[in-house]
């Protein structure tokens, strides 16, 4: 019977969401990660958990706007017309 879905994933769970992406992220790397403090994470008994969530948002691109103001100045004057 398969458990019920939490927001604590095994290491294991969260390297193979991150294959899913195809990105390879070894079991140790993100126990790293999670000593380190990049993700938040749990250890209950034998076993190191991180948040779903967190991992899906380091999954999802960030957007990053450019303001006008940052533009080179005349750098799109030739498609005016």
């Amino acid at each position: 019977m398969p458990r019920p879905p939490s927001d604590w994933i095994t290491l294991r769970e969260a390297a193979e969401m991150f294959a899913a992406a195809n990105i390879a992220i070894s079991r140790d790397t993100l126990a790293r990660w999670a000593k380190g403090g990049k993700l938040q994470s749990i250890r209950p008994g034998r076993y190191l958990y991180v948040r779903r969530a967190q991992v899906r948002s380091l999954l999802t691109p960030r957007r990053r706007g450019v303001r006008v103001e940052r533009l080179q100045p005349g750098l799109f004057e030739d498609l005016d017309g």
